[in-house]
């Protein structure tokens, strides 16, 4: 089945790559016009998905991913814009020189080619993709999760159509409209067809990638994120912090999972979270040192593996650190590398947890909910890369592209 799909993406993005900065500019403002004309369709199939999603029972952070309503398509539908006004990072040149003997050597920005993105429950992602594929001149073949199969149906009926309105190939879009678990394995053989998998959900959707995968994948996207707090933080700042990285949008993988405190401002800076975050909500899992300071109804104490929890939701792991190094040897035995900072005045420290801390994303003094594509003025994102080849962090325009050698001379040979 999957065959004739990449068949005709590989083709596609051959057609792609041939297209002007101004036409995919067009196409993407016809894009986001058909998502909001068709917003009716779009909004009553995510409320069947929504549905269904309650009837089995799904977490309800799993529900709020899934969830789409009139802002939140309005969004996208303004990500997408936001890609079209963009920078183009195709056919850009870089390195380049005259060699001694004449020849004009230079690299030059190209797509990748063909894309597989797999990914769970958030329906923003197949906007979001579609866009940042078309700006960088790559066809793909998404594989959204079956939580999400009416939504995505309507989804990718407007975006093909807006293709077609722009004389763009629908198959530079491609959708595979069933739930067949089998056939996200089919997708990761089509070597031939495919260029790039992107996984985007749970670790047991990346590690089923990782191990069965005939293509290159880029793995990211889950956030055991950190904060610690040094004993010269700005303790009323680093409140409004910890507060806005925890409850803004508890669900997404750039959250807040785990405050780390200094001893040295422990008994006074930890009572102030529980004060500033339970009438949001939230509730804590505190280690040892932490749940001796506080006496509070919605503070237990951390279980064996609350460390290597990723919460999605209102949940705050706690501990007190004797310093620097604890914290820093915490985040690397416990994080993920995807969203890590430290909230102090003292820029020695911060300047060592910049460089110890192996994360795609480390912060001072900010909130680790900016680990995202719009946030950081990229448009959008396909993924959080957590890995070290290729790209790290916010995947997207520059990171969908890879390049090529160009060698123009004036009837060389070699020697």
């Amino acid at each position: 089945m999957l065959t004739e799909l990449g068949k005709r993406a590989k083709l596609a993005a051959r057609k792609l790559a041939r297209l002007t900065t101004e036409q995919k500019n067009a196409a993407l403002h016809r894009l986001a016009d058909a998502l909001l004309t068709d917003q009716k369709l779009i909004l009553a199939a995510n409320l069947s998905d929504i549905e269904s999603a309650k009837t089995a029972g799904l977490a309800p952070a799993m529900i709020d991913r899934l969830m789409l309503n009139e802002s939140r398509l309005a969004d996208i539908a303004h990500s997408v814009r936001l890609v079209a006004n963009l920078p183009d990072p195709v056919g850009e040149i870089f390195e380049a020189s005259t060699l001694p003997n004449g020849l004009h050597v230079r690299k030059q920005r190209v797509p990748i080619g063909v894309l597989g993105v797999i990914y769970e429950a958030r329906p923003n992602v197949t906007v979001d993709v579609a866009g940042l594929a078309l700006k960088s001149g790559n066809a793909v073949i998404l594989r959204g999760g079956s939580e999400t199969l009416n939504t995505n149906r309507a989804m990718i009926t407007s975006l093909q159509k807006a293709l077609s309105a722009s004389d763009i190939s629908i198959d530079a879009i491609q959708f595979i409209d069933s739930p067949d678990r089998a056939l996200v394995l089919e997708l990761l053989h089509l070597k031939d067809y495919v260029d790039m998998i992107i996984p985007r959900g749970g670790a047991g959707l990346h590690n089923f990638c990782r191990e069965n995968s005939h293509i290159p994948v880029i793995t990211g996207g889950i956030g055991i994120c950190h904060l610690f707090v040094d004993d010269t933080a700005d303790q009323d700042a680093a409140l409004k912090i910890i507060h806005n990285a925890k409850t803004q949008r508890p669900s997404v993988c750039n959250a807040l999972d785990t405050v780390l405190v200094h001893q040295n401002i422990a008994k006074e800076f930890l009572p102030r979270i529980i004060d500033q975050l339970a009438p949001a909500g939230v509730t804590f899992r505190a280690e040892l040192g932490a749940m001796s300071m506080l006496q509070h109804e919605t503070v237990f104490p951390a279980g064996e593996k609350d460390f290597d929890t990723e919460w999605l939701s209102l949940v705050l792991g706690l501990k007190v650190v004797s310093g620097l190094d604890e914290a820093i040897d915490h985040i690397a035995a416990h994080s993920t590398a995807h969203s890590d900072g430290i909230l102090t005045q003292t820029d020695s420290n911060a300047q060592r947890f910049i460089a110890e801390v192996d994360s795609a994303a480390v912060y001072v003094n900010a909130s680790t909910r900016f680990t995202d594509g719009t946030e950081l003025g990229l448009g959008a994102e396909v993924a959080v890369s957590t890995q070290r080849l290729h790209a790290r962090g916010p995947m997207a325009l520059r990171e969908l592209t890879t390049y090529k050698w160009v060698i123009v001379g004036d009837n060389h040979v070699r020697a």
